[in-house]
């Protein structure tokens, strides 16, 4: 076994001049994905719907040293994920990171819930992220050269919740059952799949929740009485187990859902 790592550790997590895909890049989770990657030297291709917000988001990455491309396509069809694989390959000659950040919630409990509400839940996090990776993957395989696949769990795909939330519960699921099955489908070919798990972490539709108002003191402390840490989370608690993730670090670390959530789900 070589040792070499330890004369520069930090090596392990060095992903400059790796290409990564990011889908639902102007949201929340996917343009900070983006920022952390491109931050750390990766060219990255962004991928969502609305093209003034990638291409903003883009001009972000770039700023902090990274190359970008955007595409105003979402991961929904087999064409669409084919079409965001090529451009990657078209832009900066292949892929070597895929994070799948776009996704979807619609709160209600089930006697209330359209089935086209539950089924278009299911469609963006299970349907889409199984599409993607399959679209980056084999271009990977073709490759030659392994790769990281990132899809985006939830503690809510290992615990339940009471406020209307079977359609997200059940997809996140389903995101970690693809997580488990591909990382030992694709386990010999150095390519690994893994899914990381947030819970809260601040970002525009969570804002509400760190403000001083009376529901969001009642509501952040009900929650934080689930969270060992004491807090609520926020964006750079993320940054650290997506580098992990999308590095050579996590090469021995396929199938899992890493969750970066204070340890709520250690309860």
């Amino acid at each position: 076994m070589s040792e070499a790592f330890l004369k520069n550790p930090l090596g392990l997590f060095d992903i400059k001049g790796k290409t990564a895909i990011v889908t639902g890049a102007s949201g929340a989770f996917g343009a900070l994905a983006a920022k952390v990657l491109a931050g750390a030297g990766a060219n990255v291709v962004l991928a969502a719907s609305k093209e003034d917000e990638i291409k903003k988001v883009a001009a972000e990455c770039e700023a902090l040293g990274g190359k970008a491309a955007a595409i105003a396509l979402r991961p929904s069809s087999e064409a669409n994920c084919d079409k965001i694989v090529a451009t990657a390959v078209e832009k900066f000659g292949g892929v070597d990171i895929l994070v799948v950040a776009s996704g979807l919630n619609k709160v209600s409990k089930i006697v209330d819930q359209k089935v086209e509400d539950f089924l278009d839940v299911m469609d963006a996090n299970v349907n889409q992220s199984w599409l993607m990776a399959r679209a980056a993957g084999r271009q990977m395989l073709k490759q030659g050269r392994g790769g990281k696949v990132i899809l985006t769990s939830s503690a809510r795909g290992l615990l339940g919740h009471p406020a209307g939330y079977t359609a997200y519960c059940a997809s996140k699921s389903a995101v970690d059952g693809i997580t488990k099955a591909l990382g030992c489908e694709w386990g010999e070919t150095g390519i690994t799949v893994n899914a990381l798990g947030p819970t809260v972490f601040r970002s525009p539709l969570t804002a509400w929740m760190y403000e001083d108002t009376e529901r969001a003191q009642t509501v952040r402390k009900g929650f934080l009485a689930r969270v060992p840490k004491g807090r609520l989370g926020e964006p750079e608690d993320l940054a650290g187990p997506l580098l992990f993730l999308a590095s050579k670090a996590s090469d021995f670390y396929t199938g899992h859902i890493l969750y970066a959530d204070g340890g709520y789900t250690a309860g």
